[in-house]
């Protein structure tokens, strides 16, 4: 989710669509929050780990 999330951003930028920028956003910051929480040991959908 996070390496979609950055290869949207990129994309975006370059082409200049604003909601493919927006999604990359959404994507990366919802990756690094499921990241870190199964970094802490909290259960992310039913799993230990997250990845």
């Amino acid at each position: 989710m996070i390496i979609l999330g950055v290869i949207l951003l990129v994309i975006g930028l370059i082409a200049g669509l604003g909601f493919l920028w927006t999604i990359g956003v959404v994507l990366l910051v919802v990756g690094l929050i499921l990241w870190v929480l199964g970094l802490v040991g909290h259960e992310v959908g039913g799993r230990r780990h997250y990845w």
